[in-house]
């Protein structure tokens, strides 16, 4: 049985996912692994390949959800993108884009609050 963080997470990517269906971005990957770490959503627009961390907090008290993506963490994420692209030619520019997502009832929360932060670092 799936621990409830690992639920909450994988609850927190499909919302990710569907605003950014709403938004009319194609998922191609979702929870894309290799040996440097993970990406949570990869996406394409008509011109960009979009690298999605997505963050869920309950609230932004101690701080902002995007700010867990610290300098660590983005050279990860920039890593296996890279990787990614050698696996899989594009044409498409490259971005890294975070999206927040805040949920104060966890699984419960009716309508969460969603923040996405395009060309979140570079």
């Amino acid at each position: 049985m799936p621990d409830s963080r690992n639920l909450l997470g994988a609850w927190g990517e499909a919302l990710a996912a569907q605003y950014l269906r709403k938004k009319r971005y194609q998922i191609v990957a979702c929870n894309y692994r290799c040996r440097f770490g993970e990406i949570d959503l990869i996406a394409t627009t008509r011109k960009e390949l979009v690298f999605v961390e997505v963050k869920l907090r309950k609230d932004d008290r101690f701080a902002q959800a995007r700010e867990f993506v610290g300098e660590g963490k983005q050279r990860r994420l920039k890593m296996t993108a890279m990787l990614y692209l050698e696996q899989n030619e594009t044409e498409l520019q490259p971005r890294f884009d975070v999206i927040e997502i805040y949920a104060p009832e966890g699984l419960k929360t009716k309508n969460p609050t969603i923040y996405h932060w395009e060309n979140a670092f570079s």
